[in-house]
C-alpha cells in the first residue's frame, strides 16, 4: 500500500479510529464469534458468517490504517536567495500552499523523494527552475 503524509490532525483521526478498531471493535468481534460458535452447526449460522465477514473487515481496516500512516516536514532554504521555507508534504486533499502543507504529487515533493539532508532539489514550476538545498527532514 502507498503511504500517504498527513498533517498532525489527519494523523491523530486516523490513530483514534486504530485506536478504537484495536481496543473496542476488535474485542467485540471476537465476543460474537464466540456466540455465534455457541449456537451449533457453523455452516448454516448467519451470526457466525456475518461476524467473520465483520473480523475480516475489521482486520482489513487496521492494516490499511498502520500503513496509511506517515508523513514528512522538510525545511528547504532556497539557493539564490538563502531563505529558508518549511514544508509539510501531505495527501492531495490536504494541500494547502498558504499553510505549508505541499501535495505529495506537487513537483516540488517529488522531487524530494529520496533526498537527504545537504542534498540540492532542482525544481522546474510554472515560474522558472528554482534550486533547494534539504536543511532538515522530520518524519511524522
Amino acid at each position: 500500500m502507498e503511504k500517504i503524509p498527513m498533517t498532525p490532525g489527519g494523523l491523530v483521526n486516523l490513530e483514534d479510529e486504530l485506536r478504537t478498531l484495536k481496543q473496542v471493535e476488535r474485542p467485540a468481534v471476537i465476543r460474537a464469534i464466540a456466540e455465534a460458535r455457541e449456537h451449533g452447526d457453523l455452516s448454516e449460522n448467519a451470526e457466525y458468517n456475518a461476524a467473520r465477514e465483520k473480523q475480516s473487515f475489521i482486520e482489513g481496516r487496521i492494516t490499511e490504517l498502520e500503513d496509511v500512516i506517515s508523513g514528512a516536514t522538510v525545511t528547504l532554504s532556497d539557493e539564490d536567495s538563502d531563505d529558508e521555507s518549511i514544508y509539510q508534504i501531505v495527501g492531495q486533499h490536504e494541500a494547502d500552499i498558504s499553510a505549508g502543507r505541499i501535495s505529495v504529487h506537487s513537483p516540488l515533493a517529488r522531487a524530494l523523494i529520496g533526498k537527504t539532508i545537504g542534498d540540492n532539489v532542482e525544481v522546474s514550476s510554472p515560474g522558472g527552475s528554482r534550486s533547494y538545498e534539504v536543511v532538515h527532514v522530520c518524519f511524522v
